[in-house]
């Protein structure tokens, strides 16, 4: 039996998942009314957080939510068992039919658990990757406002500083005229050099 075709069986009624009276028959391949005599006959293992009937309203409600027209025959309000009715319903139930379906429905009740455990972690982690981004996108516009708060008195020091940067920038050096040999000259004879020995 596929967990798959159990899990679209498993609905959420009351805060609840459960699988219906007459799904669980049509997986144990028995009559729905055989399964609702043995709860009958054993009443006092079903308490109501393991079965519960289904309101009129929580069966149209139901009905219209899964678009299914194949419950239109149906003269009694189900019935609704969660994961410890359907456990209890086991041990009432002896065919090899039954015994088979019971625990594909235990494996499917497991795989729904981990998927929504697995669902909720991604969830978690999503909402903490959220919130840093938002921090990120928040202390990004604190740090904008700062440079927008500048007072205009900065601000026309800033630009004097790169005016100034560029007029230096812009400068070509003076050539120099040169320069007039140092030392002392005799008129009209060559330079006299110190000889220092």
């Amino acid at each position: 039996m596929e967990v798959l075709v159990i899990q679209n069986k498993i609905y959420e009624i009351r805060g609840r998942r459960v699988m219906l009276d007459f799904d669980l028959a049509e997986l144990y391949q028995t009559e729905t009314r055989r399964i609702n005599e043995a709860v009958k006959r054993n009443i006092k293992r079903f308490p109501d957080d393991f079965m519960f009937q289904l309101s009129s309203n929580e069966f149209t409600n139901l009905m219209s939510q899964n678009a299914t027209s194949s419950w239109g025959g149906i003269r009694k309000l189900p019935y609704a068992f969660t994961e410890q009715g359907v456990a209890m319903l086991s041990g009432l139930l002896k065919s090899d039919a039954a015994i088979y379906a019971n625990i594909a429905i235990m494996r499917a009740f497991v795989a729904m658990r981990d998927y929504l455990t697995t669902t909720r972690t991604l969830t978690a982690e999503l909402a903490e990757i959220r919130s840093m981004l938002e921090l990120m996108r928040h202390t990004d516009e604190e740090t904008m406002e700062a440079v927008n708060d500048l007072s205009e008195f900065t601000r026309d020091e800033i630009d004097n500083l790169y005016a100034a940067f560029a007029a230096l920038s812009s400068k070509t050096p003076k050539l120099e005229k040169p320069r007039a040999p140092i030392g002392y000259q005799t008129s009209g004879t060559a330079k006299k050099t110190v000889d220092r020995k």
